[in-house]
């Protein structure tokens, strides 16, 4: 009897969870996401005009905006000029609550921004703005 019950502790399965590796990869995960997130919400960079102007907050919007290179975007998505009249009436969907911003860099030929403008006001947009940067000190001089 009782060498039948020193085998049975010597082969009892251990039931601790080790949980170190588990919360090293989540840490890694964590990291990497910490990491990344910030180049996933950048957008189109454009150098904007600077301003003195109060701030919009808004849910829904479209942005148009165009880049130093004179690369024409909705929402993102880049258009050519010829197309732009077409693919902002599709993206604008005759929606007249929703605002329109212009997000145009400060090297763009007047001619390009007051051609997209028109084309905007020509698709029926009601609330139409544009996208400044504050004014600071330095810049005031």
């Amino acid at each position: 009897m009782r060498r039948r019950n020193r085998r049975n502790r010597r082969n009892r399965i251990i039931a601790d969870l080790n949980l170190t590796n588990l919360i090293d990869v989540v840490f890694a995960l964590l990291i990497i996401f910490m990491i990344t997130a910030p180049l996933m919400t950048q957008g189109i960079q454009v150098d904007l005009p600077e301003t003195e102007s109060q701030a919009v907050e808004s849910s829904e919007t479209i942005q148009v905006t165009i880049d130093e290179y004179n690369e024409i975007y909705i929402d993102h998505e880049q258009v050519a000029l010829i197309e732009f009249r077409r693919r902002f009436t599709e993206t604008f969907a005759g929606r007249t609550d929703v605002p329109v911003f212009i997000n145009a860099d400060k090297r763009v030929p007047y001619g390009i921004v007051v051609r997209v403008i028109s084309e905007v006001q020509n698709a029926g947009v009601v609330k139409l703005g544009f996208l400044t940067i504050p004014l600071t000190d330095a810049g005031e001089s």
